[in-house]
């Protein structure tokens, strides 16, 4: 094997995503990290507020671990599937890109790092579109490229989570929206912490947040979008059927003089009787 073959090779192992139940395990362990929990923290910050704002009877997460973001969500049924059956739990069994669930039936989805984590991007987002119904919501959270998160990726010495993740932009994403009949309601961004999982560091990172949401409000860690599904509105084409003129009846001069003559002349015989 050639050194470029063994290079490309290597780039591609470097590229590839786990399976999906290895995302979830492995993320869930991440997440318990300080610097995972920062990283809830800041997105809980922004979430809660938006959740406040949604309303209706189902919400959907499609999510890249077991952390529900709907805690807060006033929506009485909450909807969170896995990918594989895990011990002591009773969440329902799905894939994120294939919902069992009917279209336009789901009020609202929170996608939370899903699009980072699947080989698929647009699939997984279709699919979120489909089962939202008119009017409905779609929150997206995802890794931000231009922040320092995005440069840890790019210098990243090995393959493991969540540096390996797909790290998409706010504007490709919204650019997928609006192909879906989707408008654009907000774009938020949050975690202004530096990529370094020490707990120090972490503890700074309150003063580098409030700096960022001042000074930097674009590079933040990770982006939400919030977009709203457009309702087409259903306008009945009627076939126009062509005008026909009203006819227009005309007496002749003479006999309406006549007739007129004749009517006073009854008139005086009645006055003279």
């Amino acid at each position: 094997m050639s050194f470029i073959a063994k290079y490309k090779a290597r780039w591609q192992r470097r590229h590839e995503l786990p399976e999906p139940t290895a995302v979830y395990r492995q993320m869930a362990e991440w997440l318990q990290t300080p610097l995972g929990q920062a990283l809830l923290a800041s997105e809980k910050q922004i979430l809660e507020p938006l959740l406040a704002r949604v309303f209706g009877y189902h919400i959907l997460q499609l999510g890249c671990s077991n952390q529900s973001m709907l805690d807060e969500s006033p929506v009485g049924h909450k909807i969170l599937f896995v990918p594989s059956q895990a011990a002591g739990s009773d969440a329902p069994i799905a894939s994120n890109e294939a919902l069992p669930l009917m279209s336009e039936s789901v009020d609202a989805v929170l996608v939370h790092h899903a699009l980072d984590f699947t080989p698929d991007s647009y699939r997984l987002l279709r699919e979120a579109a489909r089962v939202v119904m008119p009017g409905g919501k779609l929150l997206i959270v995802g890794f931000n490229p231009l922040s320092t998160w995005g440069v840890r990726k790019l210098f990243r010495w090995r393959n493991d989570l969540p540096w390996n993740a797909r790290f998409i932009s706010s504007l490709r994403v919204s650019d997928w929206l609006k192909l879906l009949d989707f408008k654009i309601d907000k774009v938020e961004h949050g975690a202004y912490m530096l990529p370094f999982n020490h707990q120090k560091m972490v503890n700074s990172g309150g003063r580098l947040e409030s700096l960022g949401r001042r000074f930097a409000p674009p590079a933040g860690a990770v982006y939400v979008i919030v977009a709203c599904k457009q309702v087409m509105p259903v306008t009945l084409v009627m076939p126009r059927w062509p005008r026909i003129p009203r006819p227009v009846i005309v007496r002749p001069v003479g006999e309406t003089a006549g007739a007129r003559r004749g009517l006073r002349q009854k008139q005086a015989r009645n006055t003279l009787q």
